[in-house]
């Protein structure tokens, strides 16, 4: 379509919500976008903000493709007209929302539950900010059919989004994602949506659901007598202006920790991040302002979680070489390791137990689990497939604990997506559990690569942005789909794992097996020294993600520095080998 055709189709989009019955604010907002400003019109407009399996994401304001109450509104009554199908014969449909502290946040939430009573659903609103585990806790308290949080996540501060839950506490899934989906694309008019339902149907919740959540999340410490001797363990933590200013404090303090030290400036809960280029944990620059505190007080250990708390940054104090940043595989290792070790030391291991991981995280898990004589299930990449797992093993094994490299991690099965809150506690009781044995975590990881070797991940994310950047991520995925490469750095690739086709192919004796998992646009190659490459591309965002992981074997601490450069030179020869810019 030529740009003059675009420019005609957004201009009659537009049209429609100056005649519609929008509010005047937004068709004002509109008008000055026609009379000013043809790029952002068109952006605003020139498609539907996509309602995809995870719910909605996008940048705020005016336009058929923007998050505004409208488009929430839509939304949600997609969603409220399939809870009525699937749970036709309910005499009183429940449902879930918390909301984070994203600018318009609480206005999505409150415009969310009052669409719901106008469907005639109970509501369940937090009575304000609260994390996304939370959330989870809260459907499943109150026997909710769905939920509903309000978030962007780590996103910059124009974003904000919409997640929709089921009734086990989890982010829906096949089939209901997509079902789901065909609702939403079905409302075709704002006329269709019930806006301004009964406010006596909705129940304002807060203080009672928290303390039983944390009540919960004290059942998960394992070592309390460790904590006990080291409760004045100092440890830094930050919400980053986010939802867990208030629940992992107490946490830490209900756990028994008594040293706890804000950064005072990111305790101001903010939709405009004033402190940070991103509120996202992953990045090193997040925690630029814990670092400086944890340095000025002489802390050992460094939280921060992201918006919504439900992902957690972790620097560790090290006598050698100051503070350490894990990544997200290490601080994942190490809490499955502490768990299954405590488990196997307390006698709580039967044999029923199993863990969960997905394919683009660390193996090193699940060595860990082999060693303890754990089941170590593989899924595709999101939460949403590790809560599928615990759905289906209910009442017939016990989950322990399952993480992703993308700093998420859940502990025990009241919640069913990943936990920044518990997270937090548990790597403050293994901190000081390690402290017990005078070790520090980066100790602890050091035991594991000496045991099961030094694991090594590396992180690389291609931005193509517009309709010839998506052509060619989609190039990129068919070359390395359609014509493989027989080996890498040199390397054998031994085994090719197409997660679309949902076959494994095995190099060496040219048989293809079946892989028991869902489609997903997934490659994967395993090389002969063990090394592993998956890409695939986001859906979230205009890029395509590599992920390497790589090991050696460890014999002594004094080995460390230089197997480090030799993994380090190992990822760099497989980005050179694969053609990667």
């Amino acid at each position: 379509m030529k740009n003059d055709d675009i420019l005609t189709t957004v201009r009659a989009r537009a049209q429609k919500w100056l005649e519609g019955n929008y509010d005047e604010a937004t068709k004002q907002e509109v008008k000055k976008m026609l009379e000013e400003n043809k790029s952002e019109l068109i952006d605003a407009f020139y498609k539907d903000l996509e309602f995809g399996t995870g719910g909605l994401r996008g940048i705020m304001g005016a336009g058929t493709n923007r998050m505004n109450i409208y488009t929430v509104g839509m939304a949600t009554q997609g969603l409220a007209n399939y809870l009525h199908r699937e749970f036709s014969g309910r005499n009183e449909i429940r449902v879930a929302i918390a909301h984070d502290n994203r600018n318009n946040s609480r206005l999505f939430a409150k415009t969310a539950a009052r669409i719901f009573t106008g469907n005639e659903f109970r509501v369940f609103l937090f009575d304000s900010l609260r994390p996304t585990p939370e959330l989870s806790f809260a459907i499943r308290h109150f026997k909710c059919q769905a939920g509903v949080m309000i978030t962007a996540s780590h996103n910059p501060k124009e974003y904000n989004g919409y997640k929709a839950y089921w009734e086990d506490g989890a982010q829906v899934i096949e089939p209901h994602d997509k079902n789901i989906i065909r609702e939403v694309q079905n409302i075709k008019d704002i006329d269709e949506v019930k806006f301004g339902g009964p406010e006596d149907r909705i129940e304002i919740i807060g203080e009672d659901v928290d303390t039983l959540y944390l009540d919960q999340l004290l059942t998960l410490s394992l070592s309390p007598e460790s904590i006990s001797k080291h409760s004045d363990l100092r440890i830094v933590y930050t919400p980053i202006h986010g939802t867990g200013v208030e629940l992992v404090p107490r946490t830490l303090k209900k756990f028994g920790f008594k040293n706890i030290f804000h950064v005072p400036e990111q305790d101001v809960p903010d939709g405009n991040f004033p402190t940070v280029h991103s509120p996202n944990p992953e990045e090193p620059a997040a925690l630029e302002m814990a670092l400086a505190r944890a340095r000025e007080v002489d802390a050992e250990l460094v939280l921060a979680t992201d918006p919504d708390a439900d992902r957690v940054g972790v620097a560790v104090k090290s006598p050698e070489k100051g503070y350490i940043l894990l990544n997200g595989n290490q601080t994942a290792s190490l809490m499955l390791y502490y768990q299954l070790r405590r488990w196997a030391e307390t006698g709580r291991l039967t044999g029923n137990e199993y863990v969960v991981k997905t394919i683009v995280t660390t193996e090193l898990m699940a060595d860990i689990a082999e060693k303890y004589g754990v089941k170590c299930y593989n899924v595709l990449t999101g939460f949403k497939f590790i809560a599928d797992v615990i759905r289906r093993n209910e009442g017939k094994a016990v989950y322990i604990g399952g993480g992703e490299e993308s700093y998420g991690y859940l502990a025990g099965d009241f919640v069913r997506d990943k936990d920044g809150v518990s997270s937090c506690a548990l790597v403050a009781e293994i901190a000081a559990w390690a402290k017990e044995q005078d070790k520090t975590l980066p100790d602890v990881l050091m035991d594991l690569y000496l045991e099961f070797g030094y694991y090594k991940e590396k992180l690389i994310s291609i931005y193509r942005q517009g309709k010839s950047g998506a052509e060619e991520i989609q190039q990129m995925m068919d070359r390395f789909r359609n014509t493989p490469p027989e080996s890498i750095n040199g390397q054998d690739v031994m085994m090719i794992h197409d997660y679309l086709k949902q076959t494994s192919f095995d190099m060496i004796s040219q048989l293809r097996h079946s892989i028991n998992l869902p489609r997903s646009n997934v490659l994967q190659f395993q090389l002969k020294d063990g090394s592993k490459i998956s890409v695939r591309p986001s859906g979230t965002e205009p890029k395509i993600k590599f992920y390497f992981s790589v090991q050696e074997k460890l014999d002594s601490p004094a080995d460390f520095e230089r197997v480090g450069r030799i993994l380090d030179e190992k990822i760099e020869g497989i980005i050179r080998s694969m053609g990667i810019e």
